[in-house]
């Protein structure tokens, strides 16, 4: 169908064109994740700080890559089934996402389990997807308020009761579990609708059928190609990119750090994903002071994954939350 002003904006999504600025988007937004990726593999194999990537510009640019990829994902729901649902292609669609989520978590909780991922960026597309037909035929303004919510939820919802592992896909409970990568359902299904939103406006104003009538030169192939494989590109780059870092450092490997300054520098970013950089600082103090007088540090860099190791390392964090906690109470009276 060529693309045309109608009195149905849902017309103005192509059906068999596709619309090759949203490709290069997606395609930027791949490369920029795979950037991302490959400091997150430099920093594992000891080539940068650690905890580099969890915190500060690197931790904006990683949620900026993920709200841009996911908000696409709404865009490309509604192009593929805004007129109506085409249900043999979404469900081909979903089973691929949902076996290769499946298959990511898997995999990292051979590789990584105590960070695997449980509920990452490929599990939210595949249950954002199936949410998000029910927001296609909805007023743009409707799913734009819709978005901004879930967006706030978590500032507002959180609660112990979503504590429960079972219920951690959510992205409710009071801290945010372990996970090399946690995208929950809240708030990351609202850049979603977002993008729902957006399209719809877009193919309501016109906006769509002027975007789909630019035709990139040919400086645009490859990213046009990464943009229509993105899940191929997706599972395929860190593969590539991790062994690539392996190798490199079977050849030259990473100077020896001081384990004791990378333990702080590892807890700080750890932490102040919850908690506030003071609060942190003090905190990881006490767990390495805690550690280094029970001389137990080199079983913690040793990566014991033994129940008993757990149930002490959480016994001490309670222990040094509480006296941090105790600590500055005090010194506010």
């Amino acid at each position: 169908m060529s693309l045309q002003t109608t009195s149905d904006p849902v017309q103005d999504a192509p059906k068999h064109r596709r619309i090759a600025a949203i490709d290069i988007m997606r395609a930027i937004a791949l490369i920029a994740m795979a950037s991302y990726h490959f400091t997150w593999d430099l920093e594992n194999f000891g080539y940068t700080a650690p905890g580099l990537t969890a915190f500060g510009w690197w931790k904006l640019y990683a949620r900026s890559i993920a709200s841009t990829f996911l908000f696409l994902v709404g865009v490309s729901l509604f192009l593929a089934h805004g007129r109506k649902i085409r249900w043999p292609s979404f469900w081909k669609r979903f089973a691929m996402v949902a076996v290769a989520a499946i298959a990511i978590s898997a995999v990292t909780y051979i590789a990584t389990p105590d960070g695997f991922i449980f509920f990452g960026i490929l599990h939210e597309i595949t249950l954002a997807s199936l949410l998000g037909l029910a927001f296609l035929r909805l007023p743009a303004l409707l799913t734009a308020i819709v978005a901004a919510a879930v967006i706030a939820a978590p500032y507002y919802l959180r609660s112990e009761f979503f504590d429960h592992p079972a219920l951690w896909w959510v992205g409710l409970s009071a801290t945010n579990p372990r996970s090399n990568d946690y995208v929950p359902l809240f708030p990351w299904f609202g850049p979603v609708l977002a993008g729902i939103a957006v399209v719809k406006l877009a193919s309501a104003s016109g906006v769509l059928a002027r975007l789909g009538t630019w035709m990139p030169g040919r400086w645009s192939n490859p990213l046009t190609f990464i943009g229509r494989h993105s899940l191929a590109f997706y599972l395929i780059h860190q593969p590539v990119l991790f062994g690539s870092v392996w190798l490199f450092s079977q050849v030259m490997p990473a100077p020896p750090q001081d384990r004791d300054a990378g333990f702080l520098q590892a807890c700080q970013a750890s932490c102040e994903q919850q908690r506030d950089t003071k609060f942190c600082s003090s905190y990881c103090g006490c767990m390495l002071d805690t550690l280094k007088g029970e001389g137990s540090l080199d079983k913690l860099y040793s990566n014991d994954q033994t129940s008993i190791w757990k149930s002490h390392l959480a016994d001490l964090a309670s222990t040094c939350t509480a006296e941090t906690e105790s600590k500055m109470e005090g010194g506010q009276q």
